[in-house]
């Protein structure tokens, strides 16, 4: 069997819902676990989180919650796609958002057996889903059709420069004078704007122990890593200058060099673009890869590790190595390094 594993630190996932709850104490929480709980599984996640409520986007996701035992409320964060979706979801009591009037009038239109809940999404300037204006008028059109209805809207620059202060304008001018629930705070408002705490709060990276900001570490957070992806050296060779490694002869050694082969690639969810220097661990020690990333390999440089051989750990990302280095080395943001995890690796648990 190829050494690659995944692991998932329950204990973790526990501990940063923690961090979420107190930075909201008087909020209701959703625990974000789209795209299969951000790759860490769904039905693991759920287990481990003790949040008020799930949410997500896909509804089989949501009905097989549902089969398996799960009584807690489900959010439909994109809420549903055609007619047909409105059945199940009322039958297995789950909440759904309402962004648009094809969906307004979609549910208008149902012969439902009991009224759904539903979120009312409104565009404050995140520009993709949500009504931009008439709160209003949709909040007395949804009363006789729908069950009880919390407002919501999603930030778009929470985590960067611009904050939340003009989001929390717009949206409180769209509904002055309303007296619905609201629920408007992901991770980063979550950890930074209190004044975003609402009824509910919608924690997702942080859940997973990545930061959403790039200037402000997960650990600095207080959040925990929870997935840890590993492998092991299969292979070690010693380069003789002017030897290069890999498709595509990118990376040529100056002088004599040890590298170690991994057993990842971007099969496994590793991402193919991460360039040299891209930080990894041999061994417990800290070093950089080398070459181009492979389908099934990539290269550890082993200068200063003399001590790594054929079977020595290797972290990719996770318990001493945070997914967010790792990402932004590679251009990309820690959410798709989790997301990406393939099929083929095996996942443990602990905590």
């Amino acid at each position: 069997m190829r050494p690659i594993r995944a692991r998932i630190d329950s204990a973790a996932l526990r501990h940063n819902l923690g961090v979420a709850r107190r930075r909201a104490p008087r909020s209701r929480v959703w625990a974000v676990v789209k795209a299969n709980a951000y790759g860490h599984g769904l039905a693991r996640a759920a287990r481990a989180l003790d949040a008020d409520g799930l949410a997500l986007i896909e509804l089989e996701a949501a009905l097989e919650l549902r089969r398996s035992g799960e009584k807690r409320p489900i959010l439909l964060m994109q809420g549903f796609y055609s007619p047909e979706e409105l059945e199940p979801i009322a039958a297995n009591g789950i909440t759904t958002v309402v962004h648009d009037a094809e969906q307004l009038a979609m549910l208008e239109k149902a012969r439902l057996p009991s009224k759904i809940p539903v979120y009312l999404k409104l565009n404050t300037g995140m520009n993709r889903l949500g009504f931009g204006s008439g709160a209003r008028d949709t909040i007395a059109r949804l009363s006789r059709c729908a069950g009880e209805v919390t407002l919501m809207t999603h930030f778009a620059d929470a985590d960067g420069k611009r904050g939340v202060k003009w989001q929390l304008d717009r949206f409180g001018g769209m509904t002055a004078g309303l007296s619905a629930p609201r629920s408007l705070a992901n991770s980063a408002a979550i950890l930074r704007y209190p004044e975003a705490h609402t009824d509910w709060v919608r924690p997702g990276i942080m859940l997973y122990g990545c930061s959403p900001f790039p200037d402000e570490s997960a650990e600095k957070l207080g959040l925990e890593p929870v997935m840890t992806l590993s492998s092991e050296l299969i292979a070690v060779r010693e380069l003789a200058a002017g030897d290069s490694v890999g498709y595509g002869c990118t990376f040529t050694v100056a002088s004599p060099m040890r590298i170690g082969i991994v057993a990842c690639g971007y099969a496994d969810g590793y991402p193919r673009h991460a360039p040299i220097g891209t930080p990894i661990l041999v061994g417990g020690k800290r070093t950089r890869t080398v070459a181009r990333v492979a389908m099934d390999m990539l290269f550890a440089d082993l200068t200063g590790i003399p001590e790594a051989a054929v079977g020595s750990p290797v972290t990719l990302w996770g318990e001493g190595l945070s997914a967010d280095e790792v990402a932004a080395r590679a251009g990309t943001v820690s959410y798709e390094l989790l997301c990406a995890l393939s099929p083929r690796v095996p996942v443990s648990e602990s905590g």
